[in-house]
């Protein structure tokens, strides 16, 4: 029999990506969030059923009526970058930590078996970290985002203990992947379709990251939804291991096949750390294992590019 899942945000890069995979593990998907999505479309992607809504308790109980009550709700609806939240901070309010208020309310009423698994983000632990960071470090954003998915997170634990929601939280560090249209990657490899032997850059280039692989997010968010879990599992979604925004450049180039010359600006943007990398401790501990390292994430990377350019 297949399990009934829920993607929230399920048309966002992350929730594409999810929904297809656990529609190949044999997982029931559904989603809702904003946007338009024909079915021909968001077939492709696992989707047996979409609703273009807000989330609130009247479109969560639309959701109930096409598919049933989910096992497990994946929440990855909210805002999505430090840089939007500055510009918009209520608006990333709203996207992130109301629609989360919405969401446990209508577990705590209509669904209280239910299992949630958060999406939350490496921005919670903010930027004083030296050292690769556990999920025990004190949390201190200092972002709009950053605070609004700690707030997101405490609402969580704010349920469990008053009402026993089931809750996993993954704090994601650098997400990269196929169909990514934004951030670094995209940015270069759009640059190295114009550059004349030149590519220029934003910050030192010294930035420290974290740099995961979509297929291993997937396979962790599907990891912390196990209902054998802890019921307040806090997992870090990152490799642990440190590389400088100049190594991932290089090795964009050079899956790129150039020899362009790299140039940084010496100007970070605001509200960006120099340094946020995972402590993997608590996953190796529970034998969780990556499976692609940054050199071939990003070779596959350039390939999808020049291929959607084509």
């Amino acid at each position: 029999m297949q399990r009934i899942v829920w993607i929230t945000g399920a048309k966002g890069f992350i929730g594409r990506h999810l929904a297809k995979y656990l529609a190949e593990q044999n997982y029931s998907v559904y989603g809702i969030g904003h946007g338009i999505w024909p079915t021909n479309e968001s077939r492709v992607w696992g989707i047996s059923g979409w609703l273009n809504s807000g989330i609130d308790l009247a479109n969560l109980e639309v959701l109930r009526r096409q598919s049933g009550i989910p096992s497990c709700i994946f929440h990855l609806a909210g805002g999505s970058t430090v840089g939007a939240s500055l510009a918009s901070p209520h608006e990333d309010f709203i996207r992130t930590v109301a629609s989360t208020a919405q969401l446990v309310e209508w577990i705590r009423t209509y669904a209280p078996k239910t299992k949630l698994v958060v999406a939350s983000s490496a921005a919670v632990y903010g930027a004083g970290y030296d050292e690769p960071i556990s999920e025990d470090f004190v949390t201190y954003p200092f972002s709009p985002y950053g605070h609004h998915k700690l707030m997101m997170e405490q609402l969580c634990r704010s349920y469990a203990d008053a009402f026993d929601l089931q809750y996993a939280i993954v704090r994601l560090f650098s997400v990269y992947g196929a169909w990514l249209q934004k951030q670094l990657l995209w940015d270069i490899c759009c640059k190295l379709e114009d550059a004349e032997g030149v590519l220029n850059l934003g910050g030192t280039g010294q930035e420290l990251r974290d740099w995961i692989d979509i297929s291993d997010v997937v396979r962790l968010l599907e990891f912390a939804s196990d209902p054998k879990r802890n019921t307040d599992l806090i997992l870090n979604g990152g490799t642990g291991i440190a590389t400088p925004v100049t190594e991932i450049a290089s090795l964009v180039v050079k899956a790129w096949g150039c020899n362009a010359q790299i140039n940084f600006s010496g100007q970070g943007r605001p509200g960006d750390p120099y340094r946020l990398v995972s402590n993997n401790r608590r996953l190796d501990s529970l034998g969780f294992q990556m499976d692609i390292d940054v050199t071939h994430g990003i070779e596959n990377y350039v390939n999808w590019f020049k291929e959607l350019r084509q």
